[in-house]
């Protein structure tokens, strides 16, 4: 790809990730596990995957200040001013806000790709691909773009995108609504209408655009990183996101400005992605044995039981039996056993442990 030094790639990185506790927790949340054996943590495996289409110099990472040192430990050739630090979570909006301004006060003309740091990319090749032309498009057009991904079943845990189906020829195609993860039957009509992909949390846009949009959808936001940018990419930068950054509203890019604009537009793509939200999609994405079970970072034997994903400390040995469909996972002194259609519980269990045992096991 020709003239990448005006590429810039922001990593969303701040969250917790509490859906797959115990394994993720509030100090090394799943954005930094090594899910699968490789040696390599979500984030690592986001960052070589874009650092083919933008400069290593070009890449941030938005993560929470708690995270500061785990970052810098997994990502040592970053340096301190790609490591932008939000001392309180508020979301995407003000996130991205961030980002925005601390490229803006480089270049004008940048071209930007916002991505998750915690997403599966099973094809590579076909998601730079995708990039690489969602890049050409927006250095020409001023939109905002979204991937889409093509759904290959009713998902009720991702959102929605709806599109414009009579732009039957173009590659990328006008957004018509953005909609909420949907309950079963909603999304088995999503599916079968053939006019919904899944929202995949990456976009691209240029500087100028993404600028425009948040002044327009979110000038309080704004105002904040106004009064912020004369600090920006100085010593006196963290000093002053301490004391501003907490004042923005707490709201997502999607929410406070996709949602909103009138220039939103969707490419439709294809590259084996999941956002292994949960314990769920972990286990469809992973390998298994002859009785469907799933078995990480461990050793297990089972009898008489299938379909099941156990998660425990290398070296430690699961002995299982006659258990189905069920998520076994150890991590922090803390053993969860836990059915697999009840995993939406997870939550309120990492809240009610939270406060019985005030904080010890989050």
């Amino acid at each position: 790809m020709e003239n990448i030094e005006n590429n810039y790639c922001v990593i969303m990185a701040g969250g917790v990730g509490s859906r797959f506790w115990p394994y993720s927790t509030n100090d090394k949340p799943k954005q930094f596990l090594d899910f699968f054996g490789t040696g390599q943590s979500l984030i690592q495996m986001t960052v070589n995957r874009f650092k083919t289409l933008v400069p290593m110099e070009n890449i941030y990472i938005v993560t929470n200040e708690h995270y500061k040192q785990i970052v810098k430990q997994q990502l040592p050739l970053l340096s301190d001013s790609q490591i932008l630090l939000e001392p309180t979570r508020r979301n995407t909006a003000p996130c991205i806000a961030y980002a925005t301004a601390k490229i803006k006060a480089i270049t004008p003309k940048a071209n930007i790709i916002t991505a998750p740091s915690d997403h599966l990319i099973l094809n590579e090749q076909q998601f730079i691909n995708t990039i690489e032309s969602g890049l050409k498009y927006v250095e020409e057009h001023n939109d905002l773009l979204t991937i889409g991904i093509k759904p290959t079943r009713p998902e009720t845990g991702y959102g929605y995108i709806q599109i414009d189906n009579n732009e039957n020829d173009e590659a990328i195609k006008t957004v018509k609504t953005f909609t909420e993860k949907p309950n079963l039957e909603l999304a088995k009509v999503f599916y079968e209408s053939g006019e919904f992909l899944w929202n995949a949390g990456i976009f691209l846009w240029n500087l100028q655009t993404i600028d425009s949009a948040l002044n327009a959808y979110q000038p309080k936001i704004q105002e904040i990183f106004g009064q912020i940018a004369p600090m920006l990419n100085t010593q006196n930068e963290q000093s002053v996101i301490q004391q501003k950054f907490p004042e923005c509203p707490n709201i997502s890019i999607d929410y406070g400005v996709l949602e909103k604009a009138n220039n939103v537009a969707v490419m439709s793509a294809e590259f084996g992605w999941s956002d292994l939200g949960t314990w769920g999609s972990l286990y469809e994405l992973s390998g298994k044995d002859e009785n469907q079970n799933v078995t990480l970072n461990c050793k297990a034997e089972y009898y008489g039981s299938k379909r099941n994903i156990v998660a425990l400390p290398k070296g430690k040995l699961a002995v299982i039996e006659g258990l189905e469909d069920y998520i076994v996972a150890e991590e922090n002194d803390v053993l969860l056993i836990c059915p697999k259609p009840e995993e939406q519980n997870i939550r309120q269990i990492v809240n009610d442990v939270q406060i019985k045992y005030e904080g010890k096991y989050n």
